[in-house]
Order: structure tokens, then sequence, then C-alpha cells
């Protein structure tokens, strides 16, 4: 008689390789002597082949699969799906997610998903969640999950049926995509700071907006930026209407943009304005929106237009590093341009770091941001569809890299700055593509910025003094000429009908202003 055969429990990798060996025809029974388990064991496994394969995706492929044993499920199932695929985001980006952040995201999430129960993001149930989906105690800065080759693949060609069965356009086919912009940062390595300026005064910063960037797959077709901010109407704004802004604002409390927000720019901004579009060059008003696996974003049903011609599809899960295309350079070039406007205007301003700090204010990221996405090139936008159309970038100049002549331009124009002579494209780079965080990026906290803000730098001048200042025969100072530009910048702000390009030339001359009155100061103080 056969002794009792010993208890085996297989890992969910062990069940993706029977699965595999099941497919290419090796019977039950030769798998069951294999692994020692029973038959009904195998034919279990391929009975729940889908699930296994659903749950595999969605762990972390590094060692998700290795270890893991059960596929217990959550309590919160929905709040578990939209955690783990923001976890592998994060990851994809390279940006580090601490327990503390990952407690406060499904909060966030749990809130923002409208779910009933007593959720309590506690270390026990952190501790679950790692447990669940195979995440190690620790992961690597900037470590970057491998996508899902296979689920991109097989989603490419169901997307191209899907736009020749419609018969769309290039004209026709949208993607939108988000990220979290650090608005206050300057490499540390690059400007050669004050000998009696202690680095201790920058600190990580936290102060940051969210931003998306949405186009058509021409190019030609860039809708104005979505930002999120945290305040309704920060400070910066005082009366400025924000129907006069560069960009679509919202704001709200959570990390991600989230479903109430996303709604009202899809319903308010988004269908008008390629309505609109569409119909300037002829098409029919029929459109899709290619979007990212929704954490936070509606059900696909609750996005479309009125008349069901414009509507939404999600990619499936991890596969945003391989296939999204904002997420193939876009949204990575925008921030170059961001940061490199920023650090012109510092040099254009020709004042320290902490006064360029104090100046700097949320209006004018989202101005320098809006800058920034405006310089886009289309053929930037074509070349990051080129894995979902792959004939479609034919006719683009597409050995260009606009990233990469950033970087060289503006490390000529650093190495022609005193003090600045010893910079080059690879300092650049390394600042491009450092994190609020990094060693090699300075800012100052938001408390830095209040109490600055808070404190009046000059006294503003009486009336008397203005009326002074405004005859002809007297000379105008740099102070006076600041604060009308500054008062006549607020009110264009408040205008309907006033250019966007008005403003900039108006934001310019501040720059200018100021640079002037900084040299005037240091001669007196000479």
């Amino acid at each position: 008689m056969l002794g009792k055969r010993k208890r085996v429990v297989l890992t969910i990798k062990d069940k993706l390789d029977i699965i595999k060996k099941l497919e290419e025809g090796i019977s039950f029974k030769k798998l069951s002597v294999v692994y020692g388990i029973g038959e009904s064991t195998v034919r279990d496994i391929k009975k729940n082949k889908e699930r296994i394969i659903n749950y595999a995706n969605s762990s972390d492929p590094i060692s998700g699969v290795s270890k893991r044993k059960s596929m217990k499920s959550s309590t919160y199932e929905e709040l578990d799906r939209v955690m783990i695929e923001w976890f592998n985001q994060q990851k994809t980006d390279g940006i580090p997610v601490s327990g503390t952040i990952c407690a406060k995201q499904a909060k966030f999430f749990f809130d923002a998903l409208g779910m009933e129960g007593d959720f309590n993001a506690s270390s026990g149930w952190l501790t679950r969640f790692k447990q669940r989906h195979g995440i190690p105690k620790a992961s690597g800065k900037g470590t970057k999950l491998k996508g899902d080759e296979t689920a991109a693949s097989e989603f490419c060609g169901n997307f191209q049926e899907f736009v020749e069965r419609e018969n769309l356009q290039p004209e026709q086919i949208y993607g939108a995509d988000q990220t979290g912009l650090f608005w206050k940062c300057l490499p540390s390595r690059t400007l050669a700071l004050d000998s009696e300026q202690s680095t201790s005064e920058y600190r990580s910063s936290r102060e940051r907006i969210i931003i998306m960037c949405c186009a058509n797959a021409t190019g030609l077709h860039k809708l104005n930026l979505c930002v999120v901010g945290k305040a309704k109407k920060p400070r910066a704004f005082k009366g400025t209407d924000l129907s006069n802004l560069p960009v679509t604002y919202f704001s709200q409390k959570g990390a991600w943009i989230e479903q109430s927000v996303f709604r009202q720019w899809f319903e308010k901004y988004f269908v008008p304005q390629v309505q609109k579009h569409l119909k300037s060059k002829g098409l029919l008003e029929k459109a899709v929106l290619l979007l990212d696996f929704p954490p936070a974003h509606p059900n696909e049903e609750l996005l479309s237009s009125d008349d069901g011609r414009i509507i939404v599809k999600y990619l499936p899960p991890n596969v945003t590093s391989l296939i999204q295309p904002m997420s193939q350079g876009v949204l990575a070039t925008v921030k170059r341009y961001y940061r490199a406007g920023l650090l012109q205007k510092y040099m254009d301003e020709g004042i320290d770091p902490k006064m360029f700090w104090k100046n700097l204010t949320v209006l004018d990221a989202i101005y320098e941001v809006s800058r920034a996405w405006n310089m886009i090139k289309s053929s930037t936008i074509t070349k990051a569809w080129k894995k979902l159309f792959p004939g479609n970038e034919e006719n683009s100049v597409m050995n260009i890299d606009e990233g990469a002549i950033l970087a060289a331009n503006l490390a000529t124009v650093l190495q022609n700055t005193e003090d600045c002579e010893h910079v080059d494209i690879e300092n650049i780079n390394q600042w491009f593509d450092s994190r609020s965080n990094d060693s090699s990026c300075q800012v100052l906290t938001d408390s830095e910025g209040a109490e600055d803000q808070a404190k009046p730098v000059e006294q503003k001048p009486s009336s008397k003094t203005k009326k002074a200042e405004l005859n002809p025969e007297k000379l105008i100072s740099h102070k006076a000429a600041l604060e009308w530009t500054e008062n006549l910048l607020d009110y264009l702000e408040q205008q309907d009908d006033m250019l966007l390009s008005d403003k900039l030339v108006l934001r310019r001359l501040r720059t200018i202003i100021r640079r002037k009155q900084k040299i005037q100061n240091n001669k007196s103080h000479s």
C-alpha cells in the first residue's frame, strides 16, 4: 500500500508554469507526478487559469509570483485593485514609496471611490497588502518595474483593429496622462551659491501641482494643460479670474486627479474642444481618448459625449511604460522645458536663490509650465504614438530628441555665465531627471515661502509718493515700475479678452525690472 502523499503548496509561479505546460500539451498525469500533486489539483489550476494570470499581472513581477502561494483577496477588492495599480505606476516612474505614503494613498482612494465600511490603513493592513502582492519590504530608490509586454502587444493589436473598424483618423485619436510637478526646484550642483548661504536652508519641498497633458496622435491639437492644486484659489491668484488662466485649473486635496474632477474636465473641456477642432478640420465629430488603467478614473461607460461619439478606452494594467503615449517622452520633455525656463528666469533676475523663491509663486509656475507645454513639437508627440501606430510617424523627423537639444542649448548658456563655466550636458541631464528630494535639486519649503511672503519687502509708497513718481519730470524708480507692473498683471488676469502672449510679455518685463532693481541695490551697497 502506497504511503500518504506529502501535502505540496505551489507558488503562483509554479501554477503559471503548469498553465504554460498544459498549453504545450503536457498531460495532467505527467504534471501531477513532476510537481508531486494530485491530478485534480492540476485540473483546478487549469480551471482557475484566468484568475491566476490576472493575479500575477497585478503583482510585482520580480518577487510577487516567486514566493506568493495563496491568492487570498482583500476585504476591499476595489481598493486593492486601484492601490496596486497606483503602486506599480509609482515604481514605473522611479518614485520611491514608503509605508506611510502607501497608507495615506489608500485612505485617499477609499474616500475618493466613495467606498463604505470602517477602513483603517493600519500597519497590519499594509503588511497584508504587501503579502498579497509580493511587494518586498524595501524597494530600491528609482527601481522600475518591467511592463507587461504580452498585455501591451495584445492591446496594440486590438486597438488598431478598433481604429480601423471605427474608421478613425489620427486627428480623432487622443491620449492624456498626468504627472506631479515639483515647481520649486533649482540645481544645487549647477549654481554657485553665496558662501555664507547654508545649504541647510534648502530642504526637500512637497510643494507640487498635478499636470495632465492631452493631445491627439498628430500632435496638432494640444488641449490646454489641466492643472490641479490643493488650494481652490491660491493667494498668488489674488483677483485672477480662473477662466483667464492659460490652463484649466482644479483644486483637490488628494495626490492624483480624482473621479469627480476628471469627469468635470472630460465633459466641460475635453469634449467641447475636441468637437470644435474636428469641425474645423471637416471631420466627423467622433473621437477616442486613451487613458491609463484607472486607479481613480470613472468607468468607461461614464465617460462619453451626449451623442456617444466621443468615448474613452483604458489601457490594461502595467503597460504605461511601454505604450502610454504621454509616457514615451512627452511628460518628461514638458518637465525639462519647465526646469530650463525656471533656471533661465533665475539667471535673468540675477538674484540669490532665497530672494528668487520669495518672488516665485504658483501662478508663475502655471504660466511657466503652460509655456513649456506649448513648446512641445508635434513631431515629439507623433513619435510617442509609434508603438500604437508603427507607420504613423513616417513623415516626422524622428531622429530629433527635443530633450537632448534643450540640454545642449542650456549647457551652452550656462558655460558662458559667470561662475557656471564648469557646467556640462551631463550636469543638466542629471538635474532634468532628478526628483525634488534629490540632492541635485534645491528647493524651499512651503513654510519658508509663506514666511517670506508674509514679511513686507519694502514699505508701499504713500499716495503722495505715487503722484510724485507719476510726474513725467521725475525719474521713475525701479520700485515704482515694479509695483505698477504687478498691478497691471493683476488687471490683465481679471480681463477675459486678454491674450496669453500679452501676459507673457508683461511677465518678461517684470523679470527685467527686478534684475535692474537688483543691480541698483548692489551698486548702492558697494
